[in-house]
């Protein structure tokens, strides 16, 4: 491992995240309570033992940059960093003009590195997995690229580069976003599809993209024009099979999980994975801990039990320095700070930092970004027509975002 550099691509802009992505990078959403986006995937390389991690950043970048700083620090002495690398123009006028040019245009960190192994990872997923399997396999097959992959159903992997493999495990084909997604062999309904997760052999790439970036067609980006070329090419790319990825848990191993948060409904959907009694993804595993910055927040409080005056929180979680005042919490997330006031009542919804819900207010399927102040009496989540009257994000199938910095009217 210590002969593989980590660059994840951070800089893009997450526009189907709107407005959670208004004033941040996508990476830089909060999720989980706690986290960040980017914080998983860093998490995966710490605990599978990369240790020399960049991460390319662009659009919005301030609090991804100011999260890293504060929550990522690692042992300088022994050479281990995880360091953001703004856009710079090294090359020329542009900023990035696709993923392949961001690694284009720092091919002076991987010169400086010499590593053997580039691994490029996308900044914007959740899941769990452990690299080092991957980059044995990639090794193995003496790959000039592997592409991490998962079986996604058909109806939804036209969201994907599509992926086409031998019996051996090499790729022969690939379309990114394809209108109507290749099927897999033998398993009608579902399509192979890459997760934006590559290794290189180190030569190879630095080639690849030195040829992209003088391609005026390109749109210099990995899926669009670099898979496809490698492919063309003949050269050795192996598709790493995800769901036998395993990482160690409390009572032996678990299994994989991978989840596209690219839309307000996938990343409720993954919010909602996390808080059953026998979650799909589990924070609460000790040997694969999701790691982020840690506040100076005291513990979560409940109080009153006073008739129909109770703090409560039922499948959800509760994150530190929250309040639950006499209020009731049902299948939901409470991000740091969050004050719930009495008689109220909250289901289904992500409650970012420092959120305060007042009295008798009610909330079902709504995302809060932070700090936005639920004023008493008020209804939200009901009436799609009334929400969006009263400037609220309302998705087609009824969730409800309120950006940060909403003012939200007195009913």
């Amino acid at each position: 491992m210590n002969r593989t550099l980590v660059m994840i691509l951070a800089g893009g802009q997450g526009a189907r995240l709107m407005p959670l992505t208004r004033d941040r990078a996508k990476p830089a959403v909060p999720f989980g309570g706690r986290y960040r986006i980017i914080d998983f995937v860093l998490s995966n390389f710490v605990n599978s033992g990369f240790y020399r991690i960049k991460i390319l950043t662009q659009y919005k970048s301030q609090s991804l940059n100011a999260h890293i700083a504060r929550a990522w620090r690692l042992a300088r002495v022994l050479d281990h960093y995880v360091e953001c690398v703004p856009a710079q123009q090294r090359t020329g006028l542009d900023w990035y003009r696709g993923s392949a040019d961001a690694i284009y245009q720092n091919l002076n960190l991987i010169r400086d590195e010499s590593p053997r192994t580039v691994a490029v990872f996308g900044g914007d997923h959740i899941y769990k997995m452990d690299v080092s399997q991957m980059l044995a396999f990639h090794l193995e097959n003496d790959a000039d690229l592997t592409v991490a992959a998962i079986p996604v159903r058909s109806a939804e992997a036209s969201a994907f580069g599509v992926i086409e493999v031998d019996e051996s495990g090499r790729m022969v084909g690939f379309e990114e976003k394809p209108d109507a997604p290749r099927e897999m062999p033998g398993r009608p309904g579902w399509s192979l599809v890459s997760m934006g997760n590559y290794l290189f052999r180190t030569a190879p790439l630095i080639e690849a993209v030195t040829a992209d970036a003088e391609d005026t067609t390109s749109a210099h980006d990995f899926g669009h024009n670099i898979l496809p070329t490698f492919v063309r090419e003949g050269r050795r790319v192996f598709v790493y099979d995800f769901s036998t990825n395993r990482i160690p848990g409390p009572d032996g191993v678990e299994p994989s999980y991978w989840r596209d948060v690219g839309t307000i409904r996938n990343y409720m959907d993954a919010s909602m994975d996390l808080i059953a009694a026998a979650p799909d993804f589990n924070l609460y595993n000790p040997r694969w801990p999701i790691r982020s910055d840690y506040l100076d927040d005291p513990p979560a409080k409940f109080v009153h039990d006073q008739g129909d005056r109770v703090g409560i929180a039922t499948e959800s979680l509760v994150c530190d320095g929250a309040i639950i005042s006499g209020g009731r919490i049902l299948r939901s997330l409470l991000g740091p700070r969050v004050r719930v006031n009495s008689f109220s009542h909250v289901e289904g919804c992500v409650l970012f930092d420092d959120v305060n819900v007042g009295r008798h207010a009610r909330l079902r399927n709504v995302i809060v970004d932070k700090g936005v102040t639920i004023p008493s009496m008020t209804h939200i989540g009901f009436d799609p027509e009334e929400d969006r009257a009263r400037g609220f994000t309302v998705t087609r199938d009824g969730l409800v975002v309120l950006a940060k910095g909403t003012l939200v009217p007195e009913p």
